[in-house]
Protein backbone atom coordinates (compact mmCIF):
# COMPACT_ATOMS: atom_id res chain seq x y z
CA UNK A 1 0.00 0.00 0.00
CA UNK A 2 1.57 3.55 -1.08
CA UNK A 3 2.08 6.02 1.78
CA UNK A 4 -0.67 8.40 0.72
CA UNK A 5 -3.01 5.72 0.16
CA UNK A 6 -2.37 4.46 3.80
CA UNK A 7 -2.90 7.67 5.24
CA UNK A 8 -5.77 8.17 3.64
CA UNK A 9 -7.43 4.94 4.74
CA UNK A 10 -6.53 5.46 8.21
CA UNK A 11 -7.87 9.14 8.23
CA UNK A 12 -11.12 7.56 6.74
CA UNK A 13 -11.38 5.16 9.84
CA UNK A 14 -10.51 7.62 12.04
CA UNK A 15 -8.09 5.15 13.92
CA UNK A 16 -6.65 6.18 17.40
CA UNK A 17 -2.94 6.71 18.42
CA UNK A 18 -0.64 6.34 20.88
CA UNK A 19 -1.30 10.29 22.10
CA UNK A 20 -4.36 8.82 23.81
CA UNK A 21 -4.22 7.38 26.88
CA UNK A 22 -6.71 4.56 26.96
CA UNK A 23 -5.04 3.40 23.15
CA UNK A 24 -1.84 2.99 24.56
CA UNK A 25 -2.60 0.94 27.25
CA UNK A 26 -5.09 -1.15 25.04
CA UNK A 27 -1.76 -1.68 22.42
CA UNK A 28 0.66 -2.46 25.33
CA UNK A 29 -1.79 -5.10 26.86
CA UNK A 30 -2.36 -6.07 23.57
CA UNK A 31 1.00 -6.75 22.44
CA UNK A 32 2.30 -8.47 25.65
CA UNK A 33 -0.98 -10.60 25.67
CA UNK A 34 -0.06 -11.87 22.50
CA UNK A 35 3.68 -12.84 23.43
CA UNK A 36 2.10 -14.27 26.58
CA UNK A 37 -0.29 -16.60 24.42
CA UNK A 38 3.01 -18.20 22.39
CA UNK A 39 5.07 -18.29 26.09
CA UNK A 40 1.70 -19.83 27.84
CA UNK A 41 1.75 -22.76 24.58
CA UNK A 42 5.46 -23.22 24.58
CA UNK A 43 7.30 -22.95 27.84
CA UNK A 44 4.37 -24.41 30.11
CA UNK A 45 1.90 -26.51 28.21
CA UNK A 46 4.06 -27.64 25.68
CA UNK A 47 7.22 -28.22 28.31
CA UNK A 48 4.79 -29.72 30.40
CA UNK A 49 3.24 -32.13 27.77
CA UNK A 50 6.93 -32.95 27.00
CA UNK A 51 7.51 -34.19 30.23
CA UNK A 52 4.47 -36.11 30.65
CA UNK A 53 5.65 -37.86 27.19
CA UNK A 54 8.70 -38.94 29.14
CA UNK A 55 11.09 -36.67 28.05
CA UNK A 56 14.20 -35.87 30.56
CA UNK A 57 14.31 -32.49 32.09
CA UNK A 58 17.84 -31.90 30.36
CA UNK A 59 16.22 -32.31 26.52
CA UNK A 60 13.48 -29.82 27.84
CA UNK A 61 15.44 -27.30 28.93
CA UNK A 62 17.49 -27.57 26.35
CA UNK A 63 14.34 -26.78 24.54
CA UNK A 64 13.98 -23.44 26.41
CA UNK A 65 17.71 -22.45 25.77
CA UNK A 66 17.38 -22.82 22.15
CA UNK A 67 14.15 -20.57 22.15
CA UNK A 68 15.52 -18.21 24.43
CA UNK A 69 18.67 -17.52 22.46
CA UNK A 70 17.52 -14.50 20.46
CA UNK A 71 16.39 -12.74 23.47
CA UNK A 72 19.89 -12.60 24.86
CA UNK A 73 20.81 -11.00 21.73
CA UNK A 74 18.02 -8.75 21.53
CA UNK A 75 20.43 -5.42 21.72
CA UNK A 76 22.63 -6.70 18.95
CA UNK A 77 19.90 -7.97 16.81
CA UNK A 78 17.75 -5.13 17.47
CA UNK A 79 18.27 -2.09 19.66
CA UNK A 80 20.56 -0.09 16.95
CA UNK A 81 17.98 -0.68 14.32
CA UNK A 82 15.26 0.58 16.36
CA UNK A 83 17.54 3.79 17.95
CA UNK A 84 18.89 4.36 14.84
CA UNK A 85 15.16 4.18 12.69
CA UNK A 86 14.16 7.22 10.61
CA UNK A 87 10.68 8.20 10.55
CA UNK A 88 8.31 5.83 8.51
CA UNK A 89 5.23 6.89 6.89
CA UNK A 90 3.57 4.27 9.55
CA UNK A 91 5.65 5.73 12.06
CA UNK A 92 9.26 5.40 13.54
CA UNK A 93 8.69 2.17 16.37
CA UNK A 94 5.77 1.38 15.08
CA UNK A 95 6.59 0.03 11.41
CA UNK A 96 8.84 -2.24 13.09
CA UNK A 97 6.77 -4.04 15.37
CA UNK A 98 4.12 -4.34 12.54
CA UNK A 99 7.30 -6.26 10.94
CA UNK A 100 7.77 -8.53 13.84
CA UNK A 101 3.75 -9.15 14.06
CA UNK A 102 3.65 -10.44 10.33
CA UNK A 103 7.04 -12.30 10.77
CA UNK A 104 6.39 -13.95 14.29
CA UNK A 105 3.18 -15.43 12.92
CA UNK A 106 4.67 -16.75 9.87
CA UNK A 107 7.39 -18.46 11.76
CA UNK A 108 4.56 -19.94 14.15
CA UNK A 109 2.84 -21.12 11.34
CA UNK A 110 5.71 -23.35 10.39
CA UNK A 111 4.90 -25.73 13.24
CA UNK A 112 2.02 -26.75 11.24
CA UNK A 113 5.24 -28.54 9.30
CA UNK A 114 6.32 -30.68 12.11
CA UNK A 115 5.11 -34.33 12.33
CA UNK A 116 4.70 -33.66 16.30
CA UNK A 117 6.25 -32.11 19.39
CA UNK A 118 8.90 -34.99 19.67
CA UNK A 119 10.67 -33.88 17.07
CA UNK A 120 12.39 -31.37 19.46
CA UNK A 121 15.16 -30.21 16.86
CA UNK A 122 12.98 -28.81 13.88
CA UNK A 123 10.40 -28.05 17.21
CA UNK A 124 13.39 -25.63 18.89
CA UNK A 125 14.52 -24.51 15.53
CA UNK A 126 10.70 -23.00 14.50
CA UNK A 127 10.51 -21.49 18.22
CA UNK A 128 13.83 -20.04 17.51
CA UNK A 129 12.93 -17.89 14.78
CA UNK A 130 9.64 -16.58 15.79
CA UNK A 131 11.62 -16.00 19.36
CA UNK A 132 14.10 -13.54 16.41
CA UNK A 133 10.62 -11.32 15.67
CA UNK A 134 9.00 -11.67 19.23
CA UNK A 135 12.33 -9.92 20.07
CA UNK A 136 12.09 -7.28 17.76
CA UNK A 137 8.80 -6.49 18.77
CA UNK A 138 9.30 -6.64 22.71
CA UNK A 139 12.11 -3.81 21.06
CA UNK A 140 9.87 -2.23 19.25
CA UNK A 141 7.42 -1.49 21.97
CA UNK A 142 9.91 -0.59 24.67
CA UNK A 143 10.56 2.06 22.72
CA UNK A 144 7.13 3.28 22.17
CA UNK A 145 6.59 3.23 25.76
CA UNK A 146 9.70 5.35 26.26
CA UNK A 147 8.68 7.86 23.69
CA UNK A 148 5.67 8.03 24.36
CA UNK A 149 4.42 6.95 28.02
CA UNK A 150 4.96 10.29 30.68
CA UNK A 151 7.37 8.96 33.84
CA UNK A 152 4.56 9.03 36.40
CA UNK A 153 2.80 6.86 34.40
CA UNK A 154 5.71 3.76 34.12
CA UNK A 155 4.99 1.74 36.54
CA UNK A 156 1.13 1.66 35.69
CA UNK A 157 2.70 1.11 32.09
CA UNK A 158 4.59 -1.91 33.10
CA UNK A 159 2.06 -3.36 35.31
CA UNK A 160 -0.54 -2.91 32.10
CA UNK A 161 2.30 -4.71 30.07
CA UNK A 162 2.79 -7.72 32.65
CA UNK A 163 -0.80 -7.91 33.57
CA UNK A 164 -0.98 -8.71 29.22
CA UNK A 165 1.57 -11.09 29.55
CA UNK A 166 0.21 -13.11 32.51
CA UNK A 167 -3.30 -13.02 31.35
CA UNK A 168 -1.48 -14.96 27.26
CA UNK A 169 1.08 -16.58 29.58
CA UNK A 170 -2.07 -17.90 31.67
CA UNK A 171 -4.82 -18.49 28.87
CA UNK A 172 -1.79 -20.22 26.90
CA UNK A 173 -0.94 -22.51 29.67
CA UNK A 174 -4.22 -23.67 31.03
CA UNK A 175 -5.70 -23.68 27.34
CA UNK A 176 -3.36 -25.43 25.30
CA UNK A 177 -2.12 -27.94 28.47
CA UNK A 178 -6.02 -29.10 27.69
CA UNK A 179 -6.12 -29.17 23.92
CA UNK A 180 -2.33 -30.87 23.76
CA UNK A 181 -3.67 -33.43 25.81
CA UNK A 182 -7.63 -33.95 24.15
CA UNK A 183 -7.15 -32.87 20.63
CA UNK A 184 -3.31 -33.16 19.83
CA UNK A 185 -0.24 -30.89 18.97
CA UNK A 186 -1.61 -30.37 15.23
CA UNK A 187 -5.06 -28.65 16.53
CA UNK A 188 -3.53 -26.87 19.70
CA UNK A 189 -0.94 -24.80 16.75
CA UNK A 190 -3.79 -24.05 14.81
CA UNK A 191 -5.98 -22.37 17.64
CA UNK A 192 -2.73 -21.02 18.72
CA UNK A 193 -2.28 -18.97 15.54
CA UNK A 194 -6.15 -17.66 15.44
CA UNK A 195 -5.87 -16.66 19.02
CA UNK A 196 -2.51 -14.66 18.63
CA UNK A 197 -3.08 -12.75 15.65
CA UNK A 198 -6.89 -11.60 17.43
CA UNK A 199 -4.28 -10.61 20.06
CA UNK A 200 -1.71 -8.90 17.20
CA UNK A 201 -4.84 -6.88 16.05
CA UNK A 202 -4.46 -3.54 18.12
CA UNK A 203 -0.76 -3.32 17.64
CA UNK A 204 -1.67 -3.11 13.38
CA UNK A 205 -5.03 -0.58 13.72
CA UNK A 206 -3.46 1.78 16.41
CA UNK A 207 -1.54 4.18 14.75
CA UNK A 208 1.54 6.02 16.36
CA UNK A 209 0.79 9.39 16.11
CA UNK A 210 -1.83 11.34 14.39
CA UNK A 211 -1.46 11.63 10.32
CA UNK A 212 0.59 8.46 9.98
CA UNK A 213 0.01 5.79 7.61
CA UNK A 214 -2.27 2.67 8.81
CA UNK A 215 0.31 0.55 6.32
CA UNK A 216 3.56 1.39 4.70
CA UNK A 217 6.77 0.58 3.88
CA UNK A 218 7.59 4.32 2.74
CA UNK A 219 9.97 7.27 4.94
CA UNK A 220 7.81 10.18 5.62
CA UNK A 221 8.97 12.87 3.12
CA UNK A 222 9.20 15.49 5.93
CA UNK A 223 9.83 14.48 9.20
CA UNK A 224 12.70 11.73 7.26
CA UNK A 225 14.86 14.93 6.35
CA UNK A 226 14.77 16.32 9.61
CA UNK A 227 15.79 12.95 11.32
CA UNK A 228 19.29 11.84 10.99
CA UNK A 229 20.46 8.83 13.06
CA UNK A 230 23.40 9.13 14.76
CA UNK A 231 26.65 7.11 12.59
CA UNK A 232 26.36 3.44 13.58
CA UNK A 233 29.92 3.99 15.48
CA UNK A 234 29.39 6.91 17.27
CA UNK A 235 26.03 5.30 18.35
CA UNK A 236 28.08 2.18 19.36
CA UNK A 237 30.85 4.32 21.07
CA UNK A 238 28.27 6.56 23.41
CA UNK A 239 26.12 3.14 24.02
CA UNK A 240 29.63 1.12 25.62
CA UNK A 241 30.20 4.88 27.66
CA UNK A 242 26.74 4.32 29.27
CA UNK A 243 26.99 0.27 29.53
CA UNK A 244 30.42 0.61 31.40
CA UNK A 245 29.19 2.88 34.08
CA UNK A 246 29.56 1.12 37.38
CA UNK A 247 25.74 2.01 37.81
CA UNK A 248 24.57 0.28 35.25
CA UNK A 249 27.08 -2.87 35.68
CA UNK A 250 25.26 -3.27 39.13
CA UNK A 251 21.88 -3.37 37.41
CA UNK A 252 22.98 -5.69 34.95
CA UNK A 253 24.22 -7.79 37.73
CA UNK A 254 20.70 -7.40 39.01
CA UNK A 255 18.73 -8.07 36.07
CA UNK A 256 21.03 -11.57 35.83
CA UNK A 257 20.39 -12.46 39.23
CA UNK A 258 16.71 -12.50 39.51
CA UNK A 259 15.68 -14.24 36.55
CA UNK A 260 18.47 -17.15 36.49
CA UNK A 261 17.59 -17.71 40.46
CA UNK A 262 13.35 -17.71 39.37
CA UNK A 263 14.15 -20.12 36.59
CA UNK A 264 16.89 -22.46 38.26
CA UNK A 265 14.14 -23.15 40.49
CA UNK A 266 10.87 -23.29 38.52
CA UNK A 267 11.79 -25.67 35.76
CA UNK A 268 13.69 -27.85 37.94
CA UNK A 269 10.20 -27.91 40.34
CA UNK A 270 7.93 -28.29 37.30
CA UNK A 271 9.59 -31.84 35.90
CA UNK A 272 9.79 -33.21 39.45
CA UNK A 273 6.23 -32.50 40.08
CA UNK A 274 5.62 -34.30 36.78
CA UNK A 275 7.95 -37.37 36.78
CA UNK A 276 8.70 -37.66 40.70
CA UNK A 277 5.44 -37.09 42.18
CA UNK A 278 2.99 -38.18 39.28
CA UNK A 279 1.60 -35.07 38.83
CA UNK A 280 -0.74 -34.60 35.65
CA UNK A 281 1.16 -32.30 33.18
CA UNK A 282 -2.20 -30.60 31.90
CA UNK A 283 -3.07 -29.90 36.08
CA UNK A 284 -0.10 -28.70 36.58
CA UNK A 285 -0.21 -26.27 33.78
CA UNK A 286 -3.60 -25.08 35.23
CA UNK A 287 -2.61 -24.67 38.73
CA UNK A 288 0.75 -22.22 37.34
CA UNK A 289 -1.81 -20.28 35.17
CA UNK A 290 -4.04 -19.83 38.05
CA UNK A 291 -0.91 -18.59 40.00
CA UNK A 292 0.50 -16.48 37.39
CA UNK A 293 -2.75 -14.85 36.96
CA UNK A 294 -3.48 -13.95 40.08
CA UNK A 295 -0.09 -12.41 40.69
CA UNK A 296 -0.15 -10.40 37.31
CA UNK A 297 -3.32 -8.83 37.09
CA UNK A 298 -4.39 -7.66 40.87
CA UNK A 299 -1.23 -7.81 42.25
CA UNK A 300 0.39 -6.20 38.72
CA UNK A 301 -1.83 -3.31 39.43
CA UNK A 302 -0.98 -2.68 43.14
CA UNK A 303 2.93 -2.71 42.05
CA UNK A 304 2.53 -0.53 39.77
CA UNK A 305 0.49 1.79 41.69
CA UNK A 306 2.99 1.69 44.47
CA UNK A 307 5.72 2.36 42.01
CA UNK A 308 4.46 5.52 40.91
CA UNK A 309 3.74 6.68 44.17
CA UNK A 310 7.16 6.10 46.15
CA UNK A 311 9.21 5.07 43.36
CA UNK A 312 10.22 1.75 41.66
CA UNK A 313 13.44 0.72 43.81
CA UNK A 314 11.02 0.77 47.23
CA UNK A 315 8.86 -1.40 46.15
CA UNK A 316 11.78 -3.80 44.48
CA UNK A 317 13.09 -4.30 47.58
CA UNK A 318 10.35 -5.35 49.54
CA UNK A 319 9.34 -7.50 47.20
CA UNK A 320 12.76 -9.15 46.97
CA UNK A 321 12.73 -9.69 50.84
CA UNK A 322 9.22 -11.38 50.62
CA UNK A 323 10.13 -13.77 48.04
CA UNK A 324 13.53 -14.86 49.68
CA UNK A 325 11.66 -15.78 52.52
CA UNK A 326 9.12 -17.13 50.41
CA UNK A 327 12.19 -19.73 48.59
CA UNK A 328 13.20 -20.41 52.51
CA UNK A 329 9.79 -21.34 53.58
CA UNK A 330 9.76 -23.64 50.44
CA UNK A 331 13.48 -24.56 50.73
CA UNK A 332 12.07 -26.02 54.73
CA UNK A 333 8.79 -27.69 53.00
CA UNK A 334 11.27 -29.62 50.35
CA UNK A 335 13.54 -30.76 52.81
CA UNK A 336 10.86 -32.48 54.52
CA UNK A 337 9.84 -34.07 51.81
CA UNK A 338 6.28 -32.69 51.57
CA UNK A 339 7.36 -31.57 48.03
CA UNK A 340 5.09 -33.78 46.84
CA UNK A 341 1.40 -32.84 48.87
CA UNK A 342 2.38 -29.42 49.77
CA UNK A 343 3.19 -28.37 45.97
CA UNK A 344 -0.02 -26.24 45.58
CA UNK A 345 1.54 -24.32 48.28
CA UNK A 346 5.33 -24.18 47.08
CA UNK A 347 4.20 -23.04 43.11
CA UNK A 348 2.30 -20.69 45.55
CA UNK A 349 5.45 -19.29 47.33
CA UNK A 350 8.13 -19.51 44.48
CA UNK A 351 5.55 -17.99 41.35
CA UNK A 352 3.22 -15.13 42.96
CA UNK A 353 5.25 -12.64 44.52
CA UNK A 354 8.94 -13.21 42.54
CA UNK A 355 6.53 -12.95 39.36
CA UNK A 356 5.87 -9.04 40.41
CA UNK A 357 9.60 -8.54 40.67
CA UNK A 358 9.46 -7.16 37.14
CA UNK A 359 6.39 -4.69 37.43
CA UNK A 360 8.86 -2.92 40.04
CA UNK A 361 11.90 -3.71 38.21
CA UNK A 362 10.97 -2.48 34.91
CA UNK A 363 10.01 1.17 35.28
CA UNK A 364 13.90 1.30 37.20
CA UNK A 365 15.15 -0.09 34.14
CA UNK A 366 13.57 2.19 31.86
CA UNK A 367 14.55 5.27 34.67
CA UNK A 368 18.24 4.28 34.24
CA UNK A 369 17.79 4.19 29.76
CA UNK A 370 15.54 7.04 29.21
CA UNK A 371 16.75 10.14 27.81
CA UNK A 372 20.06 8.61 26.18
CA UNK A 373 21.24 7.94 22.65
CA UNK A 374 20.76 4.43 22.43
CA UNK A 375 17.84 4.36 25.38
CA UNK A 376 15.93 1.31 23.69
CA UNK A 377 19.43 -0.91 23.25
CA UNK A 378 20.58 0.35 26.63
CA UNK A 379 16.80 -0.94 28.06
CA UNK A 380 17.29 -3.85 25.90
CA UNK A 381 20.22 -4.76 27.27
CA UNK A 382 19.18 -5.51 31.11
CA UNK A 383 16.06 -6.92 29.90
CA UNK A 384 18.09 -9.02 27.54
CA UNK A 385 20.68 -10.21 30.97
CA UNK A 386 17.36 -11.11 32.25
CA UNK A 387 16.50 -13.69 29.65
CA UNK A 388 19.95 -14.48 29.46
CA UNK A 389 19.18 -15.33 33.28
CA UNK A 390 16.16 -17.55 32.71
CA UNK A 391 18.02 -19.52 29.89
CA UNK A 392 20.89 -19.99 31.96
CA UNK A 393 19.31 -20.74 35.07
CA UNK A 394 16.96 -23.16 33.07
CA UNK A 395 20.08 -24.83 31.48
CA UNK A 396 21.69 -25.29 34.97
CA UNK A 397 18.58 -26.63 36.42
CA UNK A 398 18.16 -29.54 33.86
CA UNK A 399 22.29 -30.36 34.15
CA UNK A 400 22.58 -30.32 38.10
CA UNK A 401 19.19 -31.92 38.65
CA UNK A 402 21.18 -35.67 39.65
CA UNK A 403 23.61 -34.05 42.14
CA UNK A 404 21.84 -30.95 43.65
CA UNK A 405 19.13 -31.56 46.18
CA UNK A 406 15.93 -29.46 45.29
CA UNK A 407 15.82 -28.18 48.61
CA UNK A 408 19.25 -26.54 48.24
CA UNK A 409 18.37 -24.91 44.97
CA UNK A 410 15.98 -23.49 46.93
CA UNK A 411 17.63 -22.37 49.40
CA UNK A 412 20.13 -20.87 47.42
CA UNK A 413 17.31 -19.11 45.42
CA UNK A 414 16.28 -17.24 48.12
CA UNK A 415 19.42 -16.28 49.32
CA UNK A 416 20.23 -14.51 45.66
CA UNK A 417 16.77 -12.90 46.29
CA UNK A 418 17.90 -11.32 49.37
CA UNK A 419 21.18 -9.97 48.29
CA UNK A 420 18.73 -8.42 45.63
CA UNK A 421 16.60 -6.58 47.95
CA UNK A 422 20.14 -5.41 49.93
CA UNK A 423 21.28 -3.95 46.67
CA UNK A 424 17.86 -2.43 45.30
CA UNK A 425 17.72 -0.93 49.03
CA UNK A 426 20.59 1.41 48.21
CA UNK A 427 19.89 3.51 45.15
CA UNK A 428 22.34 5.75 44.69
CA UNK A 429 24.26 2.38 43.53
CA UNK A 430 22.06 1.98 40.51
CA UNK A 431 20.24 4.78 39.25
CA UNK A 432 21.20 8.47 38.77
CA UNK A 433 19.89 10.86 40.80
CA UNK A 434 16.88 12.90 39.63
CA UNK A 435 18.81 16.24 39.47
CA UNK A 436 21.41 14.72 36.99
CA UNK A 437 20.55 16.27 33.05
CA UNK A 438 19.33 13.45 30.75
CA UNK A 439 20.90 14.32 27.27
CA UNK A 440 17.97 14.55 24.48
CA UNK A 441 16.82 11.15 22.86
CA UNK A 442 16.81 11.69 19.04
Amino acid sequence: MSGVTGERASAGLDLPSLQDRRARYGVFFATYLYQGLVAGFSLTALANHLAALGLPASEVGLHFAIAGLPWTLQPILWGPLVDRASRARMGRRRVWSVVAILGGQAALAGLLLLPGPQALGALGLVFLLHSVFAALLDTACDRLVMDHVPEAELGRTSACTRGGFVVGTSLGAALFGWTLAAYGFRESVQLLLLLSACAALPALLVREAPGDALLSLGRHPLVAAAVRPLPFRRFLRRLRLGLSRPRALRLIGLCFAIDGALAAFELRFGVDLVQGYGWDAAALSRVQAGLALLGGTAGALAVGLWADRAGPLPALRHLCRASATAFLIAAGLVAAGLAGTAGPAILGLTNVLPGLLVVALVPALMRASRGRVGAATEFEVYMATMNLGSVTGGAVSGALAPVLPLSLVAGLCGLVLAGCAVLAGRPHLILRPAREPQRPSP
